[in-house]
């Protein structure tokens, strides 16, 4: 199932293209046209969407700029649109709109979904987009990254298991491994930090404050030093209140206060007001009492005791140091040596943590290097059954002495902190595992085994990667895939076979191929007809959809150079019906 769909290209002043849309659909899509005619161009434009390289001898002579603007329905879930979505971007009724802008002086600009990017985002989504492979620009399973990830795929939930397994253990090991490191590397700095954190806990401990303990001796302080003061004042005011035995004829509030109740009781009875204000006068009365009183035994209790300010002072002094050193009150002081004291047994007990992660750190390498093996096992037996497949796939496509082989092979490292041992020996490993994929091509007998991108021509490489696609057909999750001039260098029964193994790829996924052989439009369910005007330009009208006998005339052009020859014509015809009838 195609999960997003290229479905068009609008190409403005790009090499012979003056401004044309190519109008792609779902399936097997060919693009045909006269040599010359600009075919390639559709090539390079989705390069450029694609965060291609920008050469400005790309823009059309006497324009300022090329421009080309693609979109491609997806769902909103779909990785591609999810990245564009984190940058910015907007899908427009379910697709996702690309725009390439090549000025003639070589700058580039990209936008996506509506918003500038860079065009390095571009590059980013064509991995999730389109696979593209031309005479020189391929992409896709060229990269040995992405040839392993292939190769899982293909191999199917055997090493999709395997490799879960492993990736936990990976994630476990590479947290253990960052805390180990961590507390071995820092193990100077943590020792002086737990030296300072314990000797201010044992400062606080040992003046053994009490909570607000600051404040009531600030209280006390106050008080102590200004005792005499505070006793004449409660003197004074006792004698105000409840008069003095040594004077006789002085006046004292409690006496007045009695005087002018018992003058408004005698006539309280005759107005009820007035009896309020009376009640109210005697409870004035009975509170000077209490305050006389109190203030009696205030003078009487009150300590002068120089002794004891001067030990008040002195305890103040040690918790005022304290509180200089660990917080703003002697509270926040004793927060300070709880945390701190927690934070200290936790430092005191790296040692015994440290032993644990290491011997946890030795467990995980010692399994990690086990579901390694198993990986590297499972996907040497995945990689015989594909090279296998794929070699019969190139015999059928005009390479019958090619041979694909699969390397399989691990880094080995003299660090035993860097690897793992796998077989005996201390490989580098990474997430994935420690195995590197590579596809090898031998082209002919005794040649030797070279990487796919070096062992074959251009053409060659295009079959070889069609074999390829071919095979992993529904393992590899590119949803388009464009070959340019992938039927380079065949014909006659092996460009029919080329015709079918692209068809067949288009049940999973979108295809767009560039030919010149019959023998492959044929099998397209869409055919493209690039043609040039008059003035040697390929205009909005020069790329159309051929179908019924402008197809047919088409195809008798591309197998004898004449629309209107009756052979051509029933040899298309019959071209049509056979790949109708075995694709």
């Amino acid at each position: 199932m195609v999960v997003s769909v290229l479905e068009e290209m609008r190409i403005r002043s790009l090499g012979v293209i003056e401004d044309a849309v190519v109008e792609l659909s779902p399936g097997f899509t060919a693009v045909t046209g006269e040599t010359g005619a600009g075919k390639t161009m559709v090539v390079t434009s989705l390069g450029l969407l694609l965060g291609g390289r920008a050469d400005p001898a790309l823009v059309r002579i006497g324009a300022g700029s090329a421009v080309v603007e693609g979109r491609i329905a997806m769902a909103a879930d779909a990785r591609a649109a999810i990245r564009a979505q984190e940058a910015g971007a907007e899908l427009d009724d379910g697709a996702l709109l690309i725009s390439r802008t090549v000025s003639a002086e070589g700058r580039s600009r990209a936008h996506l979904g509506g918003r500038t990017v860079p065009v390095g985002l571009l590059g980013e989504l064509a991995d999730d987009l389109v696979a593209v492979h031309g005479q020189t620009d391929q992409q896709g399973l060229l990269r040995p990254a992405r040839q392993r990830d292939a190769l899982d795929r293909y191999a199917g939930p055997t090493v999709a298991g395997a490799l879960e397994k492993y990736g936990a253990a990976y994630r476990r090991l590479r947290d253990v491994a960052t805390e180990l490191t961590e507390l071995t590397t820092r193990a100077r700095e943590r020792a002086q930090e737990a030296d300072l954190l314990r000797f201010g806990v044992e400062e606080v401990s040992a003046a053994e404050p009490l909570p607000g303990e600051d404040a009531e001796l600030s209280a006390e302080a106050e008080r102590l030093g200004h005792a005499e003061a505070l006793a004449s004042a409660a003197t004074l005011a006792h004698a105000a209140l409840a008069g003095n035995p040594e004077d006789p004829e002085g006046v004292e509030a409690g006496t007045l206060v009695a005087g002018a109740q018992r003058a408004l009781d005698a006539v309280a009875a005759y107005d009820p007001d007035l009896a309020a204000l009376a009640a109210r006068l005697g409870e004035i009365g009975i509170l000077l009492g209490d305050v006389a009183g109190e203030l009696a035994g205030y003078a009487d209790n009150l300590d002068a005791d120089p002794l004891r300010l001067a030990a008040v002072e002195e305890r103040r002094a040690v918790l005022a140091h304290l509180v200089r050193k660990y917080g703003t009150d002697i509270d926040a002081v004793l927060a300070w040596a709880g945390q701190s004291g927690a934070r200290l047994a936790e430092l005191e007990g790296d040692d015994d943590r440290i032993a644990e992660l290491t011997a946890e750190r030795d467990a995980l390498r010692a399994e990690l290097g086990g579901l390694g093996q198993h990986l590297t096992d499972l996907r040497t037996e995945a990689a015989d059954r594909f090279a296998a497949a794929v070699t019969a796939e190139l015999a059928e496509l005009a390479m019958p002495h090619a041979r694909v082989t699969v390397a399989i092979r691990q880094t080995e490292t003299a660090d035993a902190e860097s690897g793992i041992e796998i077989g005996g020996r201390a490989v580098v490993y990474g997430p994935a595992g420690a195995d590197e994929v590579e596809l090898l091509l031998a082209p002919h007998p005794g040649s030797p085994a070279r990487p796919i991108a070096k062992g074959a021509s251009g053409g060659e490489l295009s079959r070889v990667m069609l074999a390829v696609e071919v095979v992993f057909a529904g393992s590899d999750p590119v949803p388009t895939y464009l070959f340019d001039e992938v039927d380079a260098g065949v014909g006659g029964k092996a460009a029919v076979e080329v015709g079918r193994r692209l068809a067949r790829l288009a049940r999973t996924a979108q295809v767009v191929v560039v030919t010149h052989l019959p023998q492959v439009a044929a099998f397209a369910d869409r055919q493209l007809l690039v043609e040039k005007t008059n003035d040697g330009s390929v205009t909005r009208s020069g790329v159309t959809v051929l179908e019924g006998e402008a197809r047919i005339r088409e195809l008798s052009r591309m197998l004898a150079g004449q629309e209107d020859s009756s052979l051509a014509r029933a040899h298309a015809e019959e071209l049509l019906a056979t790949a109708r009838s075995t694709s």
